[in-house]
C-alpha cells in the first residue's frame, strides 16, 4: 500500500471515529447492506433551535458511510417536508433539491407531502432520483399516476433484497380534496401480497418502508405489520415521531425487536422526527442478522460541511431570514410546543377569533395538538416563528352542532389522550381505556339535546385527525385568512398580550 492510500485510510478512519461510524473495512463488507434512514424530517433544513440536526450536517455522516461501506443505501420514510417556512415559501422545492444532493435511493409519501395538493406534489416529485415508492396507493386517474413502483429489488453481491412502501388510509388524516382520486388498498394485506411476490421471485430479504406510526395507530401499525407478516424482515417506519433506540434498554421504551407471525424476530426502527438522528442498519445479507443505532446530527460535524448544500439553500433563505426578522410582539415566557400552556393558548385565540366572526359569543373552541408544529421562545416574537408554529393554511370556522354530535367528539378526542379545548371545558378520561369519564362546558355537563356553537379550523371541521363527528355540524362563518396570518395579526395588535403573559399551565382534558 502506497504512501497516499495509507493516508486516505487514516483520514476516512478518522472521520467515521469523530461522527461515531465505526465501520467495518470495504473488503469485508460485501455481505452486508448498510441502510441510512430517515423519517418525519419536516422541513428542518436547518439545525432547530436546540442546535441539533441540520441537513448539511446530515450530508456529513452519509457520505461517511459511503466511504467505508460497498453497499450503502439511504431511504426516507415520508414526511420529509411541512413544518419550516422553507416549505410554507416554496413547495417542497427546496427539500427536494437537497435530498437529491445528498443521494436518496428510495422515497416514500408521508401525509404532509399531500398538504399542497397532488399537483404540486407531482411536480415536485417527478424531479426526484430516488425510486418512488407505493405499494398500497393506487395513482391511476391522478396526477401522480406513473410516478411511484409498487416494489423495488436490488441486488448485492448474489443477494436479492426487496423494499416495499406501505402508506396509512389517508381517510381522516389527509384532506379530502388533496387527494381526491387515490385509491387506498389495505396496507397488511398489501404488504403480505407484495412480499410474498417478492420472495417467489427470488428474494433474499424484505424491506419494509412504512408511513403509518410504530404502534396504536388508527387502522393499523408498525407492529400490526409485523404480527401478521411471515416475509417481511426489516420495517423501516415513520409517521409517529418514534424514537426507536436499539441502544437503550430501559424498560418500557419502544423496541426494535418484535415477533412477526410465525414467532420469529424482526426489526423494526424509527429516528424520531425533525432530522436530530439518523438511522443505521447493518444487514448481514448471508445470516440476515441485524444491527441498528442511531446517530446524532449534532455540531461536531461542523467542520466537514460541503458547500455544495449551503450553494443550495443559500438563494432560499434570504426570504426565510427576513420572515424571520420581522419582529411583531413579545412573549414573557417560553411556550413549548407539546406544552399544555401551547395547547391551551391557541385554543383560546381560535375561541375570541371564532367569537369575532359571528358576532356573537362561543360556546367552545376546539384545537388538536398536532396543527402546532413548533415552539414560541420568550423575547421578542416574529412573524417567521409564527408560521412556523401554525403553517397549514387552515381557517377558522364557527360551526352549530348537536349536543350529542359533540359528546362523540370528545369521546375521539379522549381516544388520542385530549386535544386542545378553550379555557371554559373540562374533560376527564380513564388514562386506561382512554374513555371519556366526563365534560363540562362552563361547568355544566354537555346537553345531547341542545346546539352548540363551536369555533374550530376547517381541517378538524372536515372530520381529519380522525374527529368524524365535527362533519356533522353545520359551518356559520370562517375566517377570510389562514391561521397563521390571523395570530399573526392579533399578536402585532396586542391582543393576545394577556394570554401570553398569563400561561395556564393546566391540563384541560386530563386523565384520571
Amino acid at each position: 500500500m502506497n504512501s497516499n492510500r495509507i493516508f486516505l485510510s487514516i483520514a476516512i478512519a478518522s472521520m467515521l471515529a469523530a461522527c461515531g461510524c465505526n465501520r467495518t473495512d470495504k473488503s469485508e463488507s460485501d455481505n452486508h447492506l448498510v441502510i441510512l434512514h430517515t423519517n418525519d424530517t419536516h422541513s428542518q433544513i436547518e439545525p432547530d433551535r436546540h442546535d441539533m440536526g441540520g441537513i448539511a450536517r446530515r450530508k456529513v455522516l452519509i457520505d461517511s458511510v459511503r466511504e467505508a461501506d460497498r453497499n450503502v443505501m439511504v431511504i426516507d420514510a415520508g414526511d420529509a417536508v411541512q413544518g419550516s417556512l422553507y416549505y410554507t415559501l416554496f413547495g417542497g422545492e427546496v427539500e427536494r433539491k437537497l435530498m437529491n444532493a445528498l443521494g436518496y435511493d428510495v422515497q416514500i409519501l408521508g401525509n404532509h407531502e399531500f398538504d399542497k395538493g397532488m399537483e404540486t406534489l407531482a411536480r415536485e416529485w417527478k424531479q426526484l432520483n430516488a425510486a418512488r415508492l407505493s405499494t398500497n396507493y393506487d395513482f391511476s386517474g391522478t396526477p401522480l399516476e406513473g410516478l411511484f413502483v409498487t416494489s423495488l429489488t436490488k441486488k448485492f453481491g448474489d443477494k436479492t433484497v426487496g423494499f416495499i412502501g406501505i402508506n396509512l388510509d389517508p381517510a381522516g388524516i389527509i384532506s379530502e380534496a388533496n387527494y381526491e382520486g387515490v385509491k387506498y388498498i389495505d396496507g397488511i394485506k398489501a404488504a403480505n401480497a407484495e412480499a410474498a411476490k417478492l420472495k417467489d421471485e427470488g428474494a433474499d430479504i424484505i424491506i419494509a418502508v412504512t408511513h403509518i406510526g410504530y404502534k396504536d395507530e388508527p387502522g393499523y401499525s408498525d407492529l400490526d405489520i409485523a404480527a401478521n407478516s411471515k416475509d417481511i424482515d426489516v420495517i423501516i417506519g415513520g409517521h409517529s415521531h418514534t424514537v426507536i433506540n436499539p441502544a437503550d434498554k430501559r424498560e418500557g421504551v419502544p423496541t426494535w425487536r418484535v415477533p412477526n407471525a410465525e414467532g420469529d424476530t424482526i426489526s423494526v426502527l424509527q429516528t424520531g422526527s425533525s432530522g436530530v438522528n439518523l438511522g443505521e442498519i447493518d444487514i448481514n445479507l448471508d445470516t440476515k442478522q441485524v444491527k441498528a443505532r442511531l446517530i446524532p446530527v449534532d455540531k461536531r460535524l461542523d467542520n466537514r460541511l460541503d458547500p455544495e448544500i449551503e450553494n443550495i439553500i443559500a438563494p432560499y433563505r434570504n426570504k426565510v431570514d427576513s420572515m424571520r426578522a420581522k419582529v411583531i410582539g413579545k412573549s414573557p415566557y417560553e411556550f413549548e410546543r407539546k406544552s399544555p400552556e401551547m395547547v391551551n393558548l391557541l385554543s383560546d385565540f381560535v375561541r375570541m377569533r371564532g367569537a369575532e366572526l359571528c358576532g356573537k359569543p362561543v360556546d367552545l373552541s376546539i384545537m388538536n395538538k398536532g396543527g402546532i408544529r413548533n415552539s414560541l421562545a420568550a423575547g421578542e416574537i416574529t412573524q417567521g416563528e409564527i408560521i412556523d408554529i401554525a403553517p397549514f393554511d387552515n381557517s377558522i370556522v364557527v360551526m352549530e352542532i348537536e349536543g350529542d354530535d359533540l359528546l362523540d367528539n370528545f369521546k375521539v378526542m379522549a381516544s388520542q389522550e385530549g386535544q386542545g379545548v378553550s379555557s371554559n371545558v373540562e374533560a376527564v378520561y380513564d388514562p386506561s381505556t382512554h374513555e371519556l369519564n366526563r365534560v363540562t362546558i362552563d361547568g355544566k355537563p354537555i346537553d345531547p339535546d341542545r346546539k352548540y356553537r363551536l369555533a374550530t379550523i376547517d381541517y378538524l371541521a372536515a372530520g381529519n385527525d380522525y374527529m368524524e363527528p365535527l362533519k356533522e355540524g353545520d359551518i356559520l362563518a370562517k375566517s377570510p385568512e389562514v391561521l397563521y396570518k390571523i395570530l399573526i395579526d392579533y399578536i402585532s395588535a396586542g391582543k393576545l398580550d394577556k394570554l401570553l403573559a398569563n400561561p395556564d399551565r393546566k391540563q384541560r382534558m386530563s386523565a384520571y
